[in-house]
């Protein structure tokens, strides 16, 4: 355990180490190419910011709704058939359309069904949430 801890230690300094070395041998300005990197990145917050913010919100007004509440009522003896737990039916609507929320209510369902449950299992490993 202790090789570990020591690798997770040395692991990040060593990537910047030699991502400068790598710079400074092939003669690239390493600095600018990374407040280049920085530029892009802004522009794509930018850019998807509006998106997340209105998947959000969706997500909130319908988990506080009632909404996915009713439909996992209305759901839950066809989700039975197939011995999928009712509980995740919002994880299940969510997930296609977004990575980010689907993860957000997986910690939901965590929170409120505990997370050594068959529920948990079920989520993380049938749906990629790691």
């Amino acid at each position: 355990m202790s090789l570990i801890n020591y690798i997770s230690i040395i692991a990040v300094p060593f990537v910047i180490f030699y991502i400068v070395a790598y710079g400074f041998f092939a003669k690239i300005k390493v600095f600018d190419s990374f407040l280049v990197g920085c530029k892009e990145g802004i522009n794509t917050v930018i850019k998807i910011f509006p998106t997340l913010v209105g998947l959000f919100l969706a997500i909130s007004a319908l988990r506080n709704s009632g909404i996915l509440d009713l439909l996992s009522n209305i759901l839950s003896p066809i989700l039975n058939l197939f011995k999928i737990p009712s509980e995740i039916l919002p994880l299940m609507l969510v997930r296609p359309i977004s990575g980010s929320a689907s993860t957000a209510v997986a910690l939901d369902i965590m929170k409120n069904c505990g997370v050594d449950t068959i529920i948990r299992i079920y989520c993380f490993y049938n749906y990629g949430l790691y």
